[in-house]
């Protein structure tokens, strides 16, 4: 599994001074965990959860799942301790928030390598400020570390002053911007958390929208959220019965010696073709994640 094919539907956030929560992990069905520094723990627990937050990455215990470390901002006392902690660790990947320009993805990487940080422990920076969003293209370009965005939907919204409805209309473009940055660097890219856990009607709409955007995936903030993340992420039998006619219906085609062709009176072409393997690639990915 790369790092391009690994499935990213669901990824939640683990508070990382609750024990309990990072053993049951280990259960969960989400294809990604941030074991979380920040906003989940209290000011005099960080040095414990930063310990148990390494201890547990480094523990392997959890399967294929993706292992991020969420670490305290840039401004704050425990930055750079919880970032040379995460540096000798064998998480996947650190997550920053509250980042605003590509000199702190530099400055990132400069503390990740002088601590010994392999190669493939990759930068996943928070777009949650509006000096982020701003500065998405410059962000998305600061250096090969980096994995993608996370959108950090419910800070932004606080910053600009606005509404975070479930249809996060007021914030679009903040989140258009953010993913065309992305995609033009061949990163990846992750949807903000849904806040409301009694709204699953709401939740629903949410990664519908976010799939049809582009996103790779979301970020949770409690475990009953995973399962319909999972299904709204994954290619539908519906989408993969027609992926798999279509490129059935191309393969024919190029036999014949035809460039394109009609499928359901729609025009085949080669683009269409490599979405459809695409679809099904992530498909054969997610079987294998859901098996073991």
């Amino acid at each position: 599994m790369t790092q391009s094919t690994r499935p990213r539907r669901s990824v939640l956030y683990m508070p990382s001074s609750n024990a309990r929560a990072l053993d049951k992990a280990k259960t969960l069905a989400a294809d990604g965990l941030i074991f979380d520094l920040e906003d989940a723990v209290a000011p005099e627990a960080k040095i414990t959860a930063r310990a148990a937050a390494v201890s547990a990455a480094n523990s392997k215990g959890y399967g294929k799942r993706e292992i991020l470390i969420r670490v305290n901002g840039l401004d704050t006392q425990w930055f750079e301790d919880d970032l040379k902690a995460v540096a000798k660790s064998a998480a996947d990947g650190v997550v920053v928030p509250k980042i605003n320009r590509p000199d702190d993805v530099r400055r990132i990487d400069q503390v990740l390598r002088s601590n010994g940080a392999r190669d493939d422990l990759m930068i996943w920076p928070m777009m949650e400020t509006p000096r982020a969003i701003l500065a998405a293209d410059a962000i998305a370009g600061a250096g090969p570390r980096l994995a993608g965005f996370l959108m950090g939907t419910a800070d932004l919204a606080k910053d600009l002053h606005c509404a975070h409805p479930a249809d996060r209309a007021p914030m679009l473009y903040a989140l258009q911007h953010c993913l065309l940055a992305a995609r033009a660097h061949g990163l990846l890219i992750l949807d903000g958390v849904h806040i409301d856990l009694d709204d699953e009607a709401g939740f629903a709409a949410a990664c519908a929208q976010g799939r049809a955007m582009g996103f790779d995936g979301k970020t949770l903030i409690h475990p009953r959220q995973i399962s319909a993340a999972n299904a709204a992420y994954a290619p539908s039998p519906v989408e993969l019965e027609g992926a798999r006619r279509l490129v059935a219906a191309h393969k024919e085609a190029a036999a014949k010696g035809q460039g394109v062709t009609l499928l359901d009176g729609r025009l085949v072409e080669v683009l269409h073709v490599q979405q459809a393997e695409r679809l099904m690639a992530q498909a054969d990915v997610i079987a294998q994640m859901d098996q073991s």
